[in-house]
């Protein structure tokens, strides 16, 4: 054999060697950035869980203030009661619509008579210093004793049982403004139909 035959033979099997070694090299990284991933994922997942669960709850106690204990409602995705002593004072209930920036999910808690105790906004992408302020006084209170009926967004600040719009923000007030209407009617019918 020639020597450049040996040359191109080493140089060959060198190529192989390389192509090899790398394949495990990457093999073994990438089994460890799995194991790795995995653990981390093992510990903080049940973390997660936990503080998800407690953010929810305390959203839930700042809406019914004084209720001693939240229930879910069987074959109610994402509903509670929340009960004082025994009584349920309110259900508390997920609510969305389309408003300016796109989906507007809250949480609404509405009475067992159907009135409107509060709402939190959990997710929106309204402009900020205009439809985000939805979740601020005085716009908030407006909707605090108010019935179904009551929930009519008007311009006219003389109009004393609806809604008055926040300024520059039409869209996003009558798109709170019906998720909201939408929560009362379902607990309503969901009252009635017990």
């Amino acid at each position: 054999m020639s020597d450049e035959n040996k040359v191109e033979n080493n140089v060959s099997h060198e190529k192989k060697y390389s192509i090899f070694q790398i394949t495990i090299n990457l093999t073994i990284a990438c089994f460890i950035s799995g194991a790795i991933i995995a653990a981390t994922y093992f510990v903080t997942a049940p973390v997660a869980v936990k503080t998800a669960a407690g953010i929810k709850t305390d959203a839930m106690k700042s809406l019914v203030v004084g209720a001693q204990k939240f229930t879910p409602i069987k074959n109610k995705a994402e509903w509670y009661t929340a009960e004082k002593d025994g009584k349920v004072v309110a259900y508390v209930v997920p609510a969305a619509s389309k408003g300016y920036g796109g989906q507007i999910k809250m949480l609404v808690s509405v009475s067992p008579q159907g009135k409107i105790i509060d709402f939190t906004i959990l997710e929106t992408k309204e402009t900020p210093g205009l439809g985000d302020n939805a979740s601020k006084d005085p716009f908030r209170n407006q909707f605090k004793g108010k019935k179904v009926s009551d929930l009519v967004v008007v311009k006219d600040k003389t109009k004393v049982n609806s809604i008055q719009a926040m300024t520059g923000a039409t869209i996003s007030s009558k798109a709170v403004t019906k998720g909201i209407k939408e929560a009362v009617q379902q607990v309503s019918q969901f009252v009635g139909g017990k």
